[in-house]
């Protein structure tokens, strides 16, 4: 029962932890990849889907990124897209290829996201926590109904903690590496 929770929670801060890198992904850095317009989605037959469904996306140096609809009449409604997009970019088409040219970051961009990347930490690191609170309620829950000791309880928390301990500085981490990236010029 106690490893079951331990797992569960495991399993939760982990995925906890894959969503902040996916989040991170879309922070973009002064190079240009693919990732950067995963967020994008456009109209498909009737349906909102990312971009990267309906074109081609490649990076033709460190500063441009292509984009080759498979479809004519996509286009201009990717492009649309991505000019209404957040990102503050762009794209040049000629024909059916989309040049998207990723202008430098100034240094008062880079601050801002870096600001968002520990928005999105901290947000990871709070989920994190709650996790360990339900499975520490679990584990309290079990207690009450006297299906495990008090020793039992005690050492399931502790090895919660050390779990909770090894994920938020995996967060930590992963934070740095992205502030070092975003300030790099």
């Amino acid at each position: 029962m106690i490893n079951e929770i331990r797992a569960d929670a495991e399993q939760r801060m982990l995925k906890s932890y894959e969503n902040l890198e996916t989040n991170f992904a879309k922070i973009r850095t002064g190079r240009a990849h693919p990732s950067i317009l995963d967020s994008i989605t456009v109209e498909y037959y009737g349906s909102e889907v990312p971009i990267s469904q309906v074109a081609n996306i490649n990076v033709e140096d460190a500063r441009t990124l292509t984009v080759q609809p498979w479809e004519q009449p996509m286009v201009a409604v990717v492009e649309k897209a991505i000019m209404t997009s957040d990102l503050g970019v762009n794209p040049v088409t000629t024909g059916n290829l989309m040049r998207i040219p990723m202008p430098p970051l100034t240094e008062e961009r880079r601050r801002d996201l870096t600001k968002v990347a520990r928005s999105e930490a901290e947000q990871a690191r709070v989920a994190i926590r709650n996790i360990r609170r339900d499975a520490n309620g679990d584990i309290k829950a079990l207690l009450k109904d006297k299906e495990i000791t008090e020793d039992e309880s005690r050492q399931a928390e502790d090895q919660i903690q050390k779990i909770t301990d090894q994920y938020v500085s995996k967060v930590d981490a992963l934070l740095a590496e992205k502030e070092a990236s975003l300030m790099e010029i």
